[in-house]
C-alpha cells in the first residue's frame, strides 16, 4: 500500500533525455509541464541532448515523466529518459537555462519539416506581421538539418546567425509560452530572409519577386528557384512545350520530372490518391510520392512519358505555399542540377552551374549548409516504401538492437551512394547523394562524411565499403588511414533489410538488383542467400549469361536480349523475332561473336539485365536513357493477366534454369500475343522461380524468413506479386520500408557486417 507522507515527500530528480529534442519545442514544453505542475528546477540544452533538474512532491515528479514521454510535441521524439536523484535545491521556480556543450554530441537533429497550421494561416492572414513572409516558420516546422553547421542547436550555430532578431521577433524567441520560443529560424520581414529575382544577366527589381515568378511561369519560361535544400528547376505541368524545352537543357531525355501541387484536391485531379497515399503525402516529412495517373489526366505528356505513375508532393516551404496557392495546380518541380551531378545549392553556384538551364532564378539569402534533395516513396504491399530518402528523413538515425563495438563508417556503393555513421546503437544514413561518377558527386560524398563526423560527434574507428576495386567509394575509403572492411554488395543487401526489421538470426535472402560485385569476380544480381551479418552462403542464383560490351550492355538492352538467346537457343537463335529485324546484321554478328568468344563479355546472374533482355525481346525497349527504363516500360506494358506457371528449375550446380521463361517468351512473340499479357507472365514466372528457390531453400536450412532487398523490388508489379506468393507459403517476410531496398539503403548493412566480422576476428 503506498505511504502517501512518502507519495508527498518533496524530492529532486536529474533527467537526461537524448533524442530528437533540439529546435524543436521541447524545452518550451518541458518549461511550461513543470510550470503547470508547481515544480522548481531547470532545463536546458546540451551536447548530449536535453538536461532536466525538476523538485516537488515524488507523486507530482511522476505525473511530470509520464506526460513529458506522452505530449511530446509533433516534431520531437525522445529515444531515452535517464533519471538520478540529486540533492534538493532552493530554486523559487522552474526556468529555462543558457545551452552549453562540454561532451561528445549525442543529441539528434530534427529533420527539414514541411510549413504547419499555425504558420499557413498567418502567412495567409492579411492581418498578421508575418502576411506572405516568404522565410516564416516556428518550432513546430520549419528548416532544420539544412542550416545547421554544429552543435548544439542553437541559432549561432546556423546560418541565420547573420540575421539579428528585431525587438518583436525577439520578444517571441525568448518568451517560454511563444509558439516561437528559440524557433532557431525565427524571422519576419523586418529582420529576415529576403528573396530577389533576376535574369541570366542581371538583378530585377521589383516589389513582388513571387508574382513576377509566377507571371514568368504561365509564359512557359524555365526558373531556378531556392528553396529549402536546394534549388528546383520549375516548369508550368501543363504546358508541354516548357517541359520538353526543360528536358534538353537538363540533358534528361526521358526520366520523369517530380511535380508538385498546394494540396490534395489538386492532386486528385491527375492522380487516384488512396488513404494511405494521403497520409504519406499530408505528413510533414512531404516525399514525392508515386501515384497512378489519372487515364484522362492533363499534366504535359512530356512529364513521364510511358510511365503509369507520376511523382506528386504537397508543397511544403511557405515560398512553394505563395508561388501555387491559387495560381497553379501543379509545377514541374526538378533538382536542379544537370544530369546525376549533385544539386545546386547557392546563388553564386546556381549562376555558375544552372546559367543554361533557366531562364531566370528566384534567389533568397538564408543560407542552404546541406544540400537536400526531396525524398521519393511509394505506398505498396500495405506499407510505405522509401526510395530516396533524403530532406524530411535525414538525420534521424536507424536504431538497432544491439550496439556496434565502436564508431563505423560506412561508405555505400557507387549508385544512389548514401553513407552511414554508426555509434551504439544509432546508424546516421546521410541524404542521398546519388551517382558517385562525376568529380561534383564525389565532392558532395566527401562533404557529407565530414559534415555528419563534426555534427555528431562520431570519429570512425572503421571503415566499411562494396567489395568492387572499382568503385569509387572504396577507392576513397581505401586511401584513409583506418582499417577498411570490404563487403560483397548483396550480403549488405541482405543484412541492411535485417537490421531494418531488427532480426540478427540467419536469414534467407532472395536479393534482386542489376549490378553487384561478387566473390567469384563475376557480376551477381539474381542472388538467393542464407546468413546474417558474419557470414552469408550463396545458394542459388540466376543462371549466368554474358555482358557483351560490359556496360555498354545496361545502356544497350538489346546486347542483353541476344545473350539470353544465345543461352537458350545456342546457334539457333529465331531470327524472325521483330527486334531482332531492327537490328544491323554486322553488329548482330559482331555481338554474337563476343557472346560466343567472352571477348569483353563478363558473366553476370543480373536479374535487373534479365529484365531489360526480355524488354528488348517484347520490342519495348531496345537503348535506355536512365537506370531501369526497360524494367519500369514493361512494368507499366503488364497487362492484368492470370498467373502462369513456371518450367524453370534449380540446377544442381545452384544456378535457377531461365531457359524456359525465354522460350515462353519467344514463344508468345512469334505466336502474335499481345505484349501486356507476355509482360505479365514473364513477371509471374520469375516470381514462381524465386518462390520455388525459398522452398527449396527452407527445406535445406529449416529456415523460414526471407529478406527482399535490391532495386528489382521497386517494380511493384513483380514486389507485390512475391510477396504474396511468399506469405501464402507461410513464409515470414522482411521487406524495407523506411530504408531504400535500392543501393540508399547499402550502408546500413555494411555497418553491422563490418562490426560482426572485425570483432569475431576475420581478416579484414
Amino acid at each position: 500500500m503506498n505511504n502517501p507522507a512518502s507519495a508527498n515527500h518533496i524530492t529532486r530528480r536529474r533527467f537526461r533525455v537524448q533524442g530528437v529534442v533540439q529546435g524543436v519545442g521541447f524545452r518550451p514544453f518541458v518549461y511550461r509541464l513543470a510550470n503547470e505542475l508547481k515544480l522548481t528546477g531547470y532545463v536546458l540544452n546540451d551536447s548530449e541532448g536535453v538536461l532536466i533538474e525538476a523538485q516537488g512532491a515524488k507523486a507530482t515528479l511522476d505525473t511530470f515523466v509520464d506526460r513529458m514521454k506522452s505530449e511530446t510535441p509533433p516534431l520531437a521524439k525522445i529515444v531515452s529518459v535517464h533519471s538520478d536523484s540529486c540533492e534538493p535545491g532552493h530554486d523559487a521556480s522552474f526556468i529555462i537555462r543558457q545551452s552549453h556543450t562540454d561532451n561528445q554530441p549525442l543529441t539528434l537533429i530534427s529533420p527539414d519539416v514541411a510549413t504547419c497550421e499555425d504558420c499557413l494561416r498567418e502567412l495567409f492572414d492579411p492581418a498578421d506581421r508575418r502576411f506572405r513572409y516568404p522565410f516564416i516558420n516556428c518550432t513546430n516546422c520549419g528548416p532544420r538539418y539544412t542550416i545547421v553547421e554544429g552543435i548544439p542547436y542553437d541559432r549561432p550555430n546556423t546560418s541565420m546567425k547573420r540575421f539579428p532578431l528585431c525587438p518583436d521577433c525577439s520578444r517571441e524567441y525568448h518568451d517560454p509560452s511563444d509558439r516561437r520560443f528559440h524557433a532557431q529560424p525565427n524571422a519576419c520581414p523586418v529582420c529576415g530572409p529576403k528573396l530577389t529575382l533576376r535574369s541570366r544577366r542581371v538583378e530585377i527589381p521589383c516589389a513582388d519577386p513571387i508574382g513576377e515568378v509566377v507571371g514568368l511561369l504561365k509564359s512557359g519560361k524555365i526558373v531556378a528557384i531556392r528553396g529549402v535544400g536546394g534549388f528546383h528547376l520549375a516548369v508550368d505541368a501543363h504546358n508541354n512545350e516548357a517541359v520538353k524545352e526543360l528536358r534538353k537543357r537538363k540533358g534528361r531525355a526521358e526520366k520523369p520530372f517530380a511535380l508538385m501541387a498546394p494540396g490534395l484536391d489538386s492532386i486528385r485531379k491527375y492522380c487516384h490518391v488512396s488513404l494511405d497515399e494521403a497520409t504519406m503525402l499530408q505528413h510533414y516529412r512531404r516525399p514525392i510520392v508515386l501515384l497512378g495517373r489519372h487515364a484522362h489526366s492533363n499534366i504535359a505528356p512530356s512529364v513521364a512519358p510511358r510511365n503509369r505513375y507520376l511523382g506528386f508532393m504537397l508543397a511544403y516551404s511557405p515560398l512553394h505555399h505563395l508561388l501555387l496557392r491559387g495560381n497553379f495546380d501543379g509545377l514541374v518541380m526538378t533538382s536542379a542540377n544537370l544530369s546525376e551531378e549533385p544539386i545546386v545549392i547557392g546563388n553564386d553556384e546556381a549562376l555558375a552551374r544552372l546559367l543554361d538551364l533557366a531562364d531566370f532564378f528566384l534567389f533568397h539569402d538564408r543560407e542552404i549548409l546541406q544540400r537536400c534533395d526531396d525524398s521519393i516513396g511509394r505506398h505498396a504491399a500495405g506499407a510505405p516504401r522509401m526510395i530516396r530518402r533524403a530532406r524530411g528523413y535525414v538525420p534521424e538515425p536507424v536504431f538497432l538492437e544491439k550496439p556496434v563495438a565502436q564508431p563505423i563508417l560506412a561508405c555505400g556503393g557507387e549508385l544512389k551512394n548514401t553513407i552511414a555513421l554508426a555509434r551504439d546503437k544509432t546508424v546516421f544514413l546521410s541524404q542521398h547523394i546519388g551517382d558517385l561518377d562525376n568529380p561534383e558527386a564525389m565532392k558532395f560524398f566527401e562533404h557529407c562524411i565530414g559534415h555528419l563526423e563534426s555534427i555528431l560527434g562520431i570519429s570512425p574507428k572503421l571503415i566499411a565499403c562494396d567489395l568492387h576495386p572499382e568503385y569509387l567509394s572504396t577507392k576513397w575509403a581505401k586511401k584513409q588511414s583506418l582499417t577498411t572492411v570490404e563487403i560483397q554488395h548483396h550480403h549488405a543487401h541482405l543484412v541492411s533489410v535485417m537490421a531494418e526489421n531488427g532480426v540478427y538470426e540467419k536469414t534467407i535472402g532472395i536479393i534482386l538488383d542489376g549490378t553487384g560485385y561478387g566473390t567469384d569476380g563475376s557480376i551477381w544480381g539474381g542472388e538467393v542467400l542464407v546468413g546474417d551479418a558474419s557470414g552469408f552462403d550463396r545458394l542459388a542464383w540466376l543462371d549466368q549469361v554474358p555482358m557483351p560490351g560490359g556496360t555498354a550492355a545496361i545502356h544497350e538492352p538489346w546486347r542483353m536480349a541476344l545473350s539470353y538467346l544465345w543461352h537458350t537457343y545456342g546457334n539457333s537463335i529465331p531470327n524472325d523475332l521483330p527486334f531482332m529485324r531492327s537490328l544491323g546484321s554486322e553488329e548482330k554478328s559482331t555481338i554474337l561473336r563476343m557472346i560466343e568468344r567472352g571477348v569483353n563479355s563478363p558473366m553476370t546472374s543480373s536479374c535487373g539485365r534479365l529484365f531489360d533482355g526480355v524488354a528488348a525481346i517484347l520490342g519495348i525497349r531496345q537503348k535506355v536513357s536512365f537506370e531501369a527504363q526497360a524494367a519500369i516500360e514493361m512494368e507499366m506494358a503488364a497487362s492484368d493477366a492470370g498467373s502462369v506457371a513456371s518450367e524453370a528449375v534449380l540446377t544442381n550446380s545452384g544456378a535457377l534454369d531461365i531457359r524456359p521463361i525465354i522460350r515462353h517468351i519467344v514463344e508468345g512473340v512469334l505466336a502474335g500475343r499481345g505484349v501486356g499479357a507476355l509482360a505479365a507472365e514473364f513477371h509471374f514466372e520469375l516470381v514462381e522461380l524465386f518462390v520455388a528457390a525459398a522452398l527449396e531453400a527452407r527445406k535445406i536450412t529449416g529456415i523460414d524468413v526471407v529478406g527482399l532487398s535490391g532495386g528489382v523490388y521497386q517494380n511493384v508489379l513483380f514486389f507485390e506479386r512475391i510477396v504474396a506468393r511468399l506469405q501464402a507459403e507461410r513464409f515470414t517476410l522482411l521487406t524495407h520500408s523506411d530504408v531504400p531496398t535500392n543501393d540508399g539503403g547499402l550502408a546500413l548493412g555494411q555497418v553491422l557486417i563490418a562490426d560482426a566480422q572485425y570483432n569475431s576476428g576475420k581478416k579484414v
